[in-house]
């Protein structure tokens, strides 16, 4: 018992040598001997190695020890909060505050909003539906139906199946769905993200953001679609921009067509984002095709209509002169400031 009681007598020297200034070492001060397991906890412990008949007079020393740190304690931590209140009281209202950093909206937002800001000039309303979508909306209705070898262009995420629900490959969706309300003419534009189950590059992604548009009436025709997409073009890019149709297959228009601009990031001359041809394409397009129109409830002896679709990831590349699509989905604050 001698030999703990000159051990709690160095513990005090300890203690009242010690100068605790920061909350930082206050906390260590508790931990170290008021803790759960701090010195006094261990002290008391020995109680049971000490014979009965000193039991008392042990006692008596270890409460007038545990009094005596936990009044250090105290002392300190009211010395602690009067020295923060000192700080605060001393700091100079009247300084200028440090400068907010200014941020801006992700480019893709910004290119979105651009065009259908066009495309409202025109007439088109704005469309939404849901990017989880079941096979009717997403493949069937459009022309697609199970099997169909076309649907191996839009290998997606399913996320359940019999019956398949999966992560929406188009906002052709939307198109459908709007479709099936018959509520005639339909004048529409559709953007969101959608997904396909496809290698990340610099010209493609597993997910991305698109434009679509629908015009459903009577004596649509062809050239409506063209003179439409010529005017958007040149709002977006400019009256220089040199435009070029080329025949292609969709299974939900006939007849369909790519449309390709010149390439504004090497200027026709050739670069990775135009497979050195000097032409990008922009949008797939055509006249929706009657299997479409009657999936959906609509006469196609009376009612024609065009459809269009484009990547915003990729009209943005060609605005801006961006030439790795993987830098929108990044978040590396060194790009996005340069939309600041």
């Amino acid at each position: 018992m001698d030999q703990i009681v000159q051990q709690i007598e160095a513990y005090r020297k300890e203690i009242e040598g010690l100068e605790i200034v920061t909350p930082q070492q206050l906390e260590e001060y508790r931990i170290k001997f008021l803790g759960t397991k701090g010195i006094v906890k261990s002290l008391f412990g020995e109680m049971k190695n000490v014979p009965n008949e000193r039991k008392k007079e042990f006692g008596q020393v270890l409460n007038d020890f545990k009094q005596f740190a936990e009044t250090k304690y105290e002392t300190a931590k009211e010395q602690s909060a009067g020295n923060g209140q000192q700080a605060v009281e001393e700091i100079d209202l009247s300084l200028p505050g440090d400068a907010m950093q200014t941020g801006s909206r992700h480019p893709i937002n910004l290119v979105r909003k651009r065009i259908l800001d066009i495309f409202n000039r025109l007439g088109f309303a704005v469309a939404d539906g849901p990017e989880i979508e079941d096979d009717w909306h997403n493949f069937t209705s459009l022309n697609l139906p199970e099997h169909h070898p076309a649907r191996d262009m839009q290998d997606t995420f399913y996320i359940h199946q019999n019956p398949d629900w999966l992560l929406r490959t188009h906002t052709s969706n939307v198109q459908t769905r709007e479709m099936e309300k018959g509520k005639l003419p339909i004048r529409i534009i559709c953007p969101g993200r959608v997904y396909r189950n496809e290698t990340i590059s610099a010209r493609a992604h597993c997910f991305f953001h698109q434009v679509e548009g629908l015009y459903i009436d009577e004596h649509v025709s062809f050239a409506d679609l063209k003179q439409t997409l010529y005017f958007f073009v040149q709002e977006l890019f400019g009256k220089d921009v040199k435009v070029r149709f080329r025949p292609s297959y969709f299974p939900f228009t006939e007849p369909s067509a790519e449309m390709d601009i010149s390439c504004l990031i090497c200027g026709g001359d050739g670069c990775r984002v135009c497979k050195h041809t000097g032409w990008v394409e922009i949008l797939g397009c055509g006249m929706v095709h009657p299997k479409v129109l009657e999936n959906c409830g609509i006469d196609s002896n009376k009612y024609t209509g065009y459809a269009f679709g484009m990547g915003i990831e990729r009209i943005a590349m060609l605005l801006y002169q961006i030439n790795d699509l993987r830098l929108f989905s990044e978040n590396d604050v060194r790009f996005l400031r340069q939309f600041v």
